[in-house]
């Protein structure tokens, strides 16, 4: 499930591998859905048989949405507000429960050799932007109240002292 798929750039690749069985994709924006069914038209009927795409929240997951291996975030945490945070929490970790949950973020030390102002965010819709020490903080936390464990990393390289441009979190259900 990606989950704040847009207008598809993880999910066209994803459905180029026929050995996921099924992929969902959910986003709040029509238009985006919209240009991901239309960039979808041009694949094989066989591989957009597998796939489902939805108008809908990350943060209100449907009941039926509970049969996934895998939910994937790439880069759309920050566009959430900071207080919706735990109503994500409650509907990625604890209502769809999947084995791994993989979530990405832009990494806010980074910004500066980016030449992003230290009073902006990359992208004026993100609600907030984490540094390496509290994506960690969080990730922990969550994968603590959630039966999970997690492993950091980061994304695009790595700055000896910033880390990379972005940071990674990967989440395994705790046996």
């Amino acid at each position: 499930m990606d989950l704040g798929c847009g207008d598809g750039a993880l999910l066209l690749d994803l459905v180029k591998d026929r050995s996921i069985e099924r992929i969902i994709g959910i986003d709040q924006s029509r238009a985006a859905i919209e240009a991901l069914r239309h960039r979808l038209a041009a694949f094989d009927a066989d591989l957009r048989e597998r796939v489902t795409i939805r108008l809908g929240s990350m943060i209100e997951p449907q009941e039926h949405d509970r049969q996934i291996d895998l939910a994937v975030m790439c880069e759309t945490i920050e566009h959430i507000a900071p207080s919706d945070l735990s109503r994500l929490e409650k509907a990625v970790f604890i209502q769809l429960m999947p084995a791994t949950i993989l979530i990405s973020t832009p990494n806010r030390e980074f910004n500066d050799l980016l030449g992003v102002p230290s009073h902006r965010f990359r992208h004026p819709d993100h609600r907030f932007e984490w540094d390496r020490s509290e994506f960690c903080a969080w990730a922990s936390r969550v994968a603590g109240r959630c039966g999970y464990d997690v492993d950091m990393s980061d994304l695009g390289g790595a700055h000896p002292l910033l880390g990379g441009p972005s940071q990674m979190a990967v989440f395994r259900k705790a046996a």
